[in-house]
């Protein structure tokens, strides 16, 4: 059998268990979508109470789609092999003939679709409740920048995995320190170019900073008035992001996994 069937073979069934889930569990469209439209509405209120430009409020509703990429990152990437230590199935992982790579690839191809389903949900049903229009000029730019932005948020979790399981339980605070700084640094309700450029050029290197902010330039008619740097600039950096991510967590995982073989051990530190 070629190399490449088993991992191939690993990606589908690790992904299976996250698609199959938002049909067999109903009760995410209302955790995942209408919870965060509540949090975000208060910022939309807002904006209207004190007269911000009108695209604020679509700023508001990309944001809150956006979040959730984040949130799936963190919680169901980042967290995922210490969860899977703690319940007894890393090490099945670790004697089984698939890669972790796999494994994770399989998790994150279940979460961008999970998730991007809940995010258009999101942005469907928070357009229509505060008449948000969209005016995209160049399609093939916006879903490139979207697709890079995914594979580098996507790569950083693989990263945070194997990190987070050589933390072990400290990474669990870890993530819940991150969590909601990120949605300041990331300009997530507002644009990130109110921030001076050297603080904006260091929240860059977390892909759902320059994504936001390509994105609202690319889908509204003034967006390019608010935004840091070209749309174009944005989608290569977040190319190289991809990179850098991926092949960081490509060889962090490798690590893990002679560390696992060699000497047993996965958590603690030796000398």
């Amino acid at each position: 059998m070629p190399e490449w069937r088993p991992f191939v073979r690993t990606v589908f069934a690790r992904a299976y268990p996250r698609l199959i889930m938002n049909v067999r569990e109903r009760w995410w469209v209302f955790f995942d979508v209408l919870l965060p439209l509540v949090a975000l509405s208060a910022y939309v209120f807002v904006y209207r109470a004190i007269h911000a430009p009108e695209e604020f409020v679509g700023f508001v509703i990309l944001g809150g789609a956006m979040s959730a990429f984040w949130l799936n990152v963190l919680w169901s990437m980042g967290n995922q092999l210490y969860w899977e230590k703690e319940t007894g199935n890393l090490g099945l992982y670790i004697m089984s003939p698939s890669s972790l790579m796999a494994i994770l690839l399989g998790m994150a191809v279940g979460g961008i679709v999970a998730t991007t389903l809940r995010a258009a949900a999101i942005v469907a049903i928070g357009s229509l409740m505060f008449h948000v229009t969209y005016t995209v000029v160049n399609v093939p730019l916006l879903c490139a920048v979207f697709g890079f932005a995914l594979i580098a948020l996507y790569g950083m979790g693989m990263m945070f995995a194997s990190l987070f399981l050589l933390f072990g339980r400290e990474g669990w605070h870890i993530v819940n320190l991150v969590q909601e700084p990120v949605y300041l640094i990331s300009g997530t309700y507002f644009p990130i170019a109110s921030f001076n450029r050297w603080v904006a050029a260091g929240a860059s290197i977390i892909p759902l900073t320059l994504a936001l902010d390509a994105i609202r330039q690319l889908a509204f008619a003034n967006g390019t008035t608010k935004g840091l740097l070209d749309p174009r600039v944005e989608g290569l950096v977040l190319a190289g992001l991809s990179v850098v991510f991926v092949f960081a967590a490509h060889r962090l995982l490798g690590h893990m996994e002679r560390l696992a073989v060699a000497e047993g051990r996965l958590t603690e530190s030796r000398s």
